[in-house]
């Protein structure tokens, strides 16, 4: 992936609810985040919805369980659909959250060794001008399979999102392929991989099959999206 720039986007204009909103305010993030619908696919950043509100893009290899976290997240076993060829699914998917100004973004999977590199460079173009244009994208979630973290690809979209000031949430995805103890392990190795490489993010274990950690992702993308009942703009 290109260097991405190193200036601070500028945010985008803090979101006032609408009273059509306003009766989902007594809900956790994991109950609003189970409102979830599916809102529009974009197959180049130039028709994406207005950039408004905020959003939480969800990246990842085309292999990392992205969809299924994001069922499972949102308690919705078909909500986000994965392709019977990873890596050939190539449009930017937006839902909403209760309501059009706070999505959930789902971004093509990247890379997935057999995809024509041709058509790799076209996907990387519209997410690189999709992660350094997007005005609205409070935070990315970073799903990485626990048995083979912090790949080429994830690495190159740590350093560009602390180049970006963007907050990142690593999910070290499939945890339950390991007993407790390993899986902690692994989860400390990956934590102390990030600091060597100067990459203070968040990060946790996470298994779509026993549903385990959805509650604290749901924290973190509550406080992104501003539907936890606490958060502010900046």
């Amino acid at each position: 992936m290109a260097n991405a720039p190193k200036t601070k986007k500028t945010k985008a204009p803090q979101y006032v609810a609408p009273e059509s909103a306003a009766d989902l305010s007594h809900l956790s993030p994991r109950q609003r985040l189970e409102q979830t619908e599916f809102l529009m696919s974009a197959p180049t950043f130039k028709l994406c919805p207005a950039d408004t509100g905020y959003e939480v893009a969800f990246a990842g290899r085309s292999n990392a369980g992205k969809s299924s976290a994001i069922n499972v997240l949102t308690n919705q076993r078909q909500l986000a659909r994965s392709s019977k060829t990873p890596g050939r699914t190539q449009m930017i998917n937006f839902f909403s959250i209760g309501n059009e100004e706070a999505r959930l973004v789902d971004l093509p999977g990247y890379g997935y060794a057999a995809v024509p590199e041709k058509m790799k460079l076209v996907w990387q173009k519209e997410l690189e001008e999709y992660l350094v244009s997007r005005e609205s994208l409070a935070g990315l979630v970073l799903l990485m399979d626990s048995r083979h973290p912090l790949k080429f690809f994830d690495e190159q979209m740590l350093h560009w999102a602390k180049d970006g000031e963007l907050p990142v949430h690593v999910l070290l995805t499939k945890s339950d392929k390991f007993k407790y103890g390993p899986a902690k392990n692994i989860l400390l190795q990956t934590k102390r991989e990030l600091e060597k490489l100067d990459l203070p993010f968040s990060i946790q274990l996470f298994s779509s099959l026993k549903k385990e950690g959805v509650d604290e992702l749901a924290e973190v993308m509550g406080r992104w999206l501003r539907i936890d009942g606490q958060s502010t703009a900046e």
